[in-house]
């Protein structure tokens, strides 16, 4: 080397590591490719678990509407027994039917509830006693069958009258051809012991009546006339004691009773009063 110039050793310059974030032209600050993984990752767990709950959402909105549309096919049928009559009642300690709509009060407010769980054009059908409130009628000095209409046509029903309890095995067995319209409810308002529904107890007869459908009648309803998982109950007094054990071995349908007495109310469905008493399928 002369003495006027000096030699210029380079001087090598490390190498970026891989792991360090380069800079753009924009001060931008690109993420190395194991971020970029990580972040795939996250998108793609994300994205799962949206599908899954669109998923979960769909298949709950395709049972809600499949349930809905269930009672479309079927007939849900309430019957409802007769008052009776205050000349025999007057005597008693405890007299019953004060009012002459108890049973018919109690049906509306359980088809209400209906209503809104089944939709508004599901077949609803009430068979009532008819006796039993033409005789009422003129003691009260108004026209209940008139009244009754008027529910029916509040609340879209299909209403039948009827008079012996064996127009409602003929009903269940027949009034709809039960191969396409199955029953899928069955409910009871109405006078009851252990064995029988009453429909005009204390009516014509003091604390007797003319017009029942008996346990021992129960086998002459075809029990494939009930839709499967079908609802049964009755809300008078003592059927759970003996009835509803004779229903089910007949219809294959359990049948929710009441062990002891049932009170009907002005604005709640029945209730139990005895000492001990239960509601038993």
């Amino acid at each position: 080397m002369s003495s006027g110039s000096r030699r210029l050793h380079s001087v090598k310059r490390p190498r970026p590591s891989k792991r360090r974030l380069t800079q753009t032209r924009y001060n931008c600050t690109i993420a190395p490719y194991y971020l970029h993984n990580f972040a795939f990752s996250i998108n793609s767990s994300l994205l799962l678990m949206i599908k899954r709950l669109l998923l979960v959402s769909f298949l709950s909105m395709f049972a809600l509407s499949s349930r809905a549309a269930a009672p479309a096919s079927g007939e849900y049928i309430i019957l409802v027994g007769g008052p009776s009559m205050y000349q025999w009642e007057k005597y008693k300690t405890y007299p019953h039917d004060h009012w002459w709509a108890n049973f018919v009060r109690a049906a509306r407010l359980r088809t209400d509830q209906l209503r809104a769980e089944l939709g508004p054009d599901a077949k609803i059908t009430w068979l009532v006693y008819r006796q039993g409130y033409e005789d009422r009628a003129k003691q009260e000095h108004q026209d209940l069958i008139s009244l009754i209409g008027s529910v029916r046509d509040k609340l879209n029903l299909n209403l039948v009258w009827f008079g012996p309890g064996s127009a409602v095995i003929n009903y269940l067995n027949n009034g709809e051809p039960r191969d396409q319209v199955k029953v899928i409810g069955f409910e009871y308002f109405g006078h009851s012991n252990r064995a029988c529904f009453m429909f005009d107890y204390s009516n014509n007869i003091d604390s007797a009546c003319k017009s029942w459908l008996h346990d021992s009648e129960l086998t002459k309803i075809n029990r494939r006339v009930f839709a499967r998982h079908a609802y049964a109950k009755s809300w008078g007094c003592h059927t759970g004691e003996e009835m509803s054990k004779k229903w089910y071995a007949a219809t294959g349908v359990h049948m929710i009773g009441a062990v002891g007495k049932t009170q009907f109310m002005m604005e709640e469905l029945p209730i139990l009063i005895s000492d001990g008493g239960k509601w038993v399928n």
